[in-house]
């Protein structure tokens, strides 16, 4: 486990989410200091654990075209929806990390969403850049567990990478929890190349189905 110092709580605040849905639950929104990365990275705390129970958790990197904008050319924007909801029915935290296009900045992101015009997919049109394919390190994410408390939990995930780096930062993860699958026909291209490329857990063949309709 890497030795990297503690983050403290910073402030807690609690406000009133509603989404375009209609959907409406409370949550504890905390910040912090000594974060490694030095963003400004958010917990969004959400529900009551029952005693003794496994928080469910998400790391969710910012999209601001998914999630502000409801860009059909991703799936972050229902995956964020719905880790809410699901959070909140259980009793956990959702970590809204300041990582825009798989941590290459929005600016980035767009430049690769055109060379995905060309026919270039998400990871192959992020080394056309000369950038990584996903510059995500989830440090600071360990830290604002820790700092919440949380040393293990369940993930809401569909990434192994996620998993693999909060085990590496010594959070113990007891179990990985898919997300559903949030296809249209803008996004398909690039829930394939997640599956293809980094092994997620999203099932190909009815992908395949939606790509070749």
């Amino acid at each position: 486990m890497p030795d990297t110092p503690a983050a403290t709580q910073r402030a807690r605040v609690r406000v009133p989410l509603s989404f375009p849905d209609g959907y409406r639950v409370d949550a504890e929104l905390v910040t912090f200091h000594g974060l490694a990365d030095g963003a400004e990275h958010l917990a969004v705390v959400l529900g009551d654990p029952a005693p003794g129970s496994t928080p469910l958790v998400r790391l969710h990197s910012e999209c601001l075209t998914g999630d502000v904008f409801g860009s059909a050319r991703c799936d972050c924007g229902p995956q964020l929806r719905e880790a809410v909801e699901r959070i909140a029915a259980r009793g956990g935290v959702l970590l809204y990390l300041r990582q825009e296009g798989r941590g290459i900045g929005l600016y980035n992101k767009l430049d690769a969403y055109a060379l995905q015009d060309q026919g270039l997919d998400t990871y192959e049109a992020n080394a056309a850049l000369g950038l990584p394919e996903d510059d995500r390190d989830y440090t600071a994410a360990a830290q604002m567990l820790r700092a919440l408390g949380v040393t293990g939990l369940d993930l809401l995930s569909n990434n192994p990478d996620k998993a693999d780096q909060l085990r590496d930062l010594g959070i113990t993860v007891h179990g990985r929890v898919p997300t559903g699958v949030f296809t249209t026909a803008h996004n398909v291209r690039y829930l394939r190349a997640k599956v293809l490329q980094t092994q997620h857990t999203l099932p190909l063949a009815e992908l395949a189905k939606v790509t070749a309709g």
